[in-house]
Formats: structure tokens, C-alpha cells, sequence
């Protein structure tokens, strides 16, 4: 893995020292809410000074290149720099499941996935902590990690944080949630999702490419971007493919999402009310393949 390289030459240390700098007066996403959570302060994702996790383990529900006989070696991130109204996993996102685990601990909950036959290890929502995760990736290399990174997130990072991850991270599985910047104000909070999410999939892009399978199918390098389609199209579904095919690769892989129900505070807005239509998805992969029909939909 590349990370042991980093380990092995000292890169990833550095690497480690520059994002803690970023820690100090928090710029780790694109909020850049300047908290200084060295000092205990909160940031506007709600993460402190301290990692807090809401559970860890072998998760089976994930796309099935990142599975395996062993599931994915999740580990759940308290806290999300986004308010989406509709968040699945409010309990988690708004940190109402969570537990302070020191680095140490972060280590061995890695290793100990890794000795439980999982397939990777599955940072998700990891953006708050990645100065932490870093830290605690080093102490794990030590004691024989090397199972493939994934970084499990909203697309919503900072190309900063992101040029500081290149090497480190194997497979990046990052959302693209929105096309239109009002949408993404409304529905989740930050008003350049669009903007920050594009960028941060090129990086990601630049860095490991398109998604690469071993012998076995599981997934050992590159990026699989997840779209989940909205009801009414709010999701910009066919920006967003456009975007990909042009921008990106015309041969990426996609998990179009049909799970939309609405969690949490949706039905507030009449809008996200329901589940899409059978015909909504089905036109959102239309979309799909007409922006590239070499597009590897799961």
C-alpha cells in the first residue's frame, strides 16, 4: 500500500505535522470555520478536539467491489460538515452515537478489522479527523497494517486536505450530491457544494483514477463516485453525469442510488417527501449512459 511507503520514509509524518496545522484554527473542509479545536472548541461540523467514533466493523451493505468474503472494515465517524435535511444517519452525522477514542485506539480498531478478514478499512465521514486517522494510520503500519484505505465521504472537501491525502488514501468513494449551488444551501447547508465537490473529485481523480479491481473483483485503487437520485430531479442527476464523463473519465464507476427515503427532517419539504418513481430512476440512468454509455453503473 502506498501508505506504507509514505510510513516507511517518513513522508507520512510530515504529512501528519501539516495537517494538524490545519487543525488548529480548523480549515480541513471547505466551511474553513477557523475553530481552534486543539483548544477544545467545536467546529461547525460539531468535531472537536477529540476523535469520536459511533461504531466500527465488517459492514456487508456496501458496493460489492469494496466487500469481499470479509465485508468492508467500517469505521463510523461522529459529526458532518453538512446538514443535509434528509440525512440517513442523523444519529451519527449530528452526533448523537459517539465515543472519544484516543489515536492509540483508532490504531487498533483498524488492525483489528484487518484481523477480522475485512476487505479494507472504510473511513467514513472521515473529513473532520483526517489529522487523527493520519496519526493513527503511522502507529498502525508499525504493527503490520496494510489492508487498502477508503475514504467514505460527501464529496464536500478541501483540495488542500485532499493534495495532503495523495498516497495515503487508496480508493476514494465520495458522493456528488447536487449540480445546483441552491439546492445544496437548501437541503444541506452549505451554499458550494457544487463547487467544492467538483474540484475535490478531480483531485481524487488525479490521484488514483478510475477504479481498479484485483483477480477477485474487490476494488484496490482508484475512485467509485455515488449519486443518490432525489425525487423531482433535484439531484441535477444529468449535470452531474455530464460532469463526470467530461471532467473526469468517461469510463468511471457509479453507484446510481434508487434508496432515497425521506430520514430525518424531510418532510418539512413537501418536495422530499416520497420515494422517487421507478420512472425517476430509470430516466436518471438514461442520464447516465447518455453521458457516457462506457459509464460502469452498479
Amino acid at each position: 500500500m502506498g501508505y506504507r511507503e509514505l510510513h516507511a520514509s517518513g513522508e507520512l509524518a510530515r504529512r501528519c505535522r501539516q495537517l494538524h496545522d490545519l487543525l488548529g484554527e480548523c480549515r480541513l473542509c471547505p466551511r474553513r470555520c477557523q475553530a481552534r479545536r486543539l483548544e477544545g472548541e467545536r467546529g461547525a461540523c460539531g468535531a472537536g478536539r477529540e476523535v469520536e467514533v459511533a461504531s466500527y466493523g465488517p459492514h456487508f451493505g456496501e458496493e460489492f467491489p469494496l466487500v469481499g468474503a470479509g465485508g468492508s472494515g467500517t469505521v463510523f465517524f461522529s459529526w458532518c460538515s453538512l446538514r443535509c435535511v434528509y440525512c440517513q444517519n442523523y444519529s451519527v452525522s449530528r452526533g448523537r452515537e459517539r465515543r472519544a477514542v484516543a489515536t492509540e485506539q483508532l490504531a487498533a480498531i483498524m488492525l483489528h478489522l484487518q484481523q477480522r478478514g475485512c476487505a479494507n478499512v472504510n473511513l467514513v465521514t472521515p473529513t473532520h479527523y483526517v489529522p487523527h486517522i493520519v496519526e493513527a494510520l503511522g502507529q498502525a503500519c508499525r504493527q503490520g497494517l496494510s489492508l487498502p484505505l477508503v475514504y467514505n465521504s460527501s464529496g464536500y472537501e478541501e483540495e488542500e486536505t485532499l493534495r495532503l491525502l495523495d498516497g495515503v488514501v487508496d480508493i476514494y468513494l465520495p458522493d456528488l450530491k447536487y449540480s445546483d449551488a441552491r439546492v445544496g444551501l437548501k437541503y444541506s447547508g452549505v451554499a458550494d457544494y457544487p463547487q467544492a465537490a467538483r474540484a475535490a473529485l478531480k483531485e481524487m481523480y488525479r490521484q488514483v483514477g478510475d477504479l481498479a479491481l484485483d483477480a477477485n473483483g474487490l476494488a484496490v485503487r482508484g475512485v467509485l463516485i455515488r449519486h443518490l437520485v432525489l425525487p423531482g430531479g433535484l439531484a441535477g442527476t444529468g449535470e452531474a453525469m455530464e460532469f463526470i464523463a467530461r471532467e473526469l473519465s468517461p469510463t468511471a464507476c457509479i453507484n446510481l442510488m434508487d434508496q432515497y427515503y425521506p430520514a430525518y427532517h424531510a418532510r418539512r419539504y413537501p418536495e422530499l417527501s416520497r420515494r422517487i418513481s421507478g420512472e425517476e430512476f430509470a430516466a436518471a440512468r438514461e442520464c447516465a449512459l447518455r453521458a457516457s454509455p462506457r459509464f460502469r453503473l452498479l
